[in-house]
């Protein structure tokens, strides 16, 4: 039988629509865990600087907002990092708290003693690291992780494995060291894309190898270097990774890792009723902007579902589509994020069915024909500058009146104004 979907009768191959393709089986899309990861990869942000208050602040949002695993920069950082460590494992979240260690028995014995739910752990497998970095062969590297492991598992804690810079790693090595840790009982390993080189078919054969290595779970950290952070995230768990790393707004080392509000938007669109019931997305707005606040940035224009130009629609085809039937021009559901839609209509673009629009929500009683008269006078005025809805409700209401007086010459005198 084949693992394709597919059976054979009497020699012949037929489709069998009731048998699970194997890439369906292997798929996580629909089951997975969102590690965040703002106050540890965040941190290494360019302009993050994180006091205990807004360390705290930033946990309880991600935990109300409902992710799964909130991770915290190593407690031997620094002292302060440490009492910040410890002070939100006592805040009894519903979050797991996690935090990031390099493989060393020094770093993992403060580690265990904040409280932690658990421990991520990393060190550098590629030739580039090994090198340049740590310089440690690979038997250096599995005898460490190894005395590293068994510590942090005789405390009772879950513990995590990652490479580093996993896809500029000999595979062999990766596949021997993650089998070595799997049989160790790690509750994860993970894949690090730590320079954001890998495309989603890198990671899809990656990851999906890795499935038929180990039984423990599988966590991956992608870096948006070359732009392929969220796809990549999606490809790793339709190959059967369990666990992805995000950050708020994508912020980390130079420009940063998945973005939760971004992941969330690609999840939404394979299956919206596990991601609405999963997340409170609604939250999603309020919580980017407390961390772009934080590190003083703004939120993009074209940010995933919170930019101002996310739900805005301006050409005239696309809003009389939009008035019809949203779905025609949005895959995402603004009020399922808490957002609302905006049709710009005060441009040369414009289209009179959106004019339209907007004379009824004004309250306003026009004719077809008046309403592609005064949409005509938008475009004009609109050729010149652009005009705001406030001008653009104006006119309307001014055109309204005009033509309700039965006054022609007062008709005449608002289609014939020109810009101040």
């Amino acid at each position: 039988m084949a693992s394709n979907g597919h059976s054979k009768v009497n020699g012949t191959e037929i489709n069998n629509p009731y048998m699970p393709r194997y890439e369906e089986l292997l798929s996580r899309v629909s089951n997975f865990s969102i590690i965040e990861s703002t106050l540890r990869e965040g941190e290494q942000f360019a302009n993050a600087f994180f006091d205990t208050a807004k360390k705290i602040e930033i946990a309880k949002a991600l935990d109300d907002f409902g992710v799964e695993y909130i991770e915290l920069t190593s407690p031997a950082a620094s002292e302060q990092s440490r009492q910040d460590c410890t002070a939100i494992c006592q805040l009894g979240l519903k979050a797991k708290i996690l935090t990031h260690i390099r493989c060393h028995m020094d770093d993992a014995r403060i580690a265990v003693e904040t409280g932690v739910d658990g421990v991520d752990i990393v060190i550098g497998t590629s030739s580039y690291l090994r090198e340049f970095s740590h310089g440690k062969d690979m038997d250096y590297i599995t005898e460490k992780a190894t005395e590293v492991i068994n510590f942090v598992k005789s405390k009772g804690i879950e513990v995590r494995f990652s490479s580093e810079d996993s896809f500029r790693s000999d595979l062999v090595d990766l596949l021997s060291i993650y089998r070595t840790v799997d049989k160790l009982g790690v509750n994860r390993v993970g894949i690090a894309d730590t320079v954001g080189c890998a495309n989603p078919r890198q990671v899809y054969e990656l990851v999906r190898t890795l499935r038929g290595v180990v039984s423990c779970d599988i966590e991956c950290h992608f870096h948006n270097d070359t732009g392929c952070a969220i796809a990549n995230a999606y490809a790793a768990l339709e190959a059967g990774a369990t666990h992805i790393d995000t950050s708020v707004l994508g912020i980390g080392e130079r420009n940063g890792i998945t973005p939760l509000g971004g992941l969330c938007a690609r999840m939404y669109t394979a299956n919206k009723d596990y991601i609405k019931n999963k997340y409170k997305l609604h939250m999603l707005r309020d919580l980017e902007n407390l961390v772009a606040d934080a590190v003083s940035v703004q939120v993009p224009f074209n940010n995933y579902i919170t930019g101002y130009c996310a739900f805005t629609h301006k050409a005239g085809i696309h809003a009389k589509a939009i008035l019809n039937n949203p779905s025609t021009y949005e895959i995402l559901k603004p009020e399922d994020f808490g957002m609302t839609r905006y049709v710009s209509i005060g441009h040369r673009l414009t289209g009179w069915n959106a004019v339209k629009n907007r004379v009824e929500q004004l309250g306003l009683s026009l004719t077809d024909d008046q309403v592609k008269m005064v949409t005509a006078k938008i475009k004009e005025l609109a050729d010149i500058r652009p005009q705001s809805m406030e001008d653009v409700d104006n006119l309307l209401r001014d055109y309204h009146y005009a033509v309700n007086s039965g006054d022609q010459s007062q008709v005449e005198n608002v289609l014939s104004a020109v810009v101040n």
